[in-house]
């Protein structure tokens, strides 16, 4: 499919998950900002966390960049969403398409699901595992049904598959709940698992 058109219809918003941080191994932001290229060039929106650094922020860059040169008149857009307490901390990216401020963590997330048509989920802390799971255990429990894709960029969520393989064994996680994500190794994978779950 010519990356000029969009990969599915209703597929428009993608939400991304991942570091807020600069002080991870620079190694980690190509990541970021081959999500973001991949994001504009099948002509998507992100919906993220509103921050402009770390991985968070190569992926709007990438995606501001490459969106201002995609041939054709759509043009993707990046849509922040931060807490007003996260603001400063997070150095909030102020020239987003559209930038929404919270006043809380847990408004930021509603407001992020909400708009997301799906997720990904690339490196990164305590608070992107925190958010893959919500939504995670939200669509195990049927209050959505979008895709979910975890990016298994230089095998750096290894120990967290082990860790899933491990609830698989010992029945704390059903088997079928295997169906409800994607586990991928590059961001070339990711738009195609997004789809075989839409």
């Amino acid at each position: 499919m010519p990356a000029s058109e969009p990969q599915d219809s209703s597929v428009k918003n993608i939400c991304v998950y991942c570091a807020s941080s600069n002080h991870v191994d620079p190694a980690y932001f190509g990541v970021g900002t081959a999500m973001g290229k991949a994001i504009a060039a099948h002509q998507c929106n992100l919906v993220y966390g509103g921050g402009s650094v770390g991985i968070m922020g190569k992926v709007a860059e990438a995606v501001e960049a490459a969106g201002k040169v995609s041939s054709g008149t759509v043009r993707s857009k990046v849509i922040g969403i931060i807490p007003e307490a996260l603001m400063h901390m997070e150095v909030g990216k102020t020239d987003c398409d559209e930038l929404i401020v919270t006043k809380d963590m847990r408004t930021r997330k509603a407001e992020m699901d909400s708009r997301a048509d799906a997720f990904i989920t690339l490196p990164g802390g305590f608070g992107t595992l925190e958010e893959l799971f919500e939504v995670l255990t939200h669509k195990l429990l049927n209050y959505h049904a979008k895709p979910i894709v975890i990016v298994n960029h230089d095998r750096f969520f290894d120990p967290l598959v082990e860790l899933m393989e491990h609830m698989y064994e010992h029945r704390f996680a059903r088997e079928q709940s295997r169906k409800l994500y994607r586990v991928v190794d590059t961001v070339d994978e990711v738009f195609p698992a997004i789809r075989e779950q839409s």
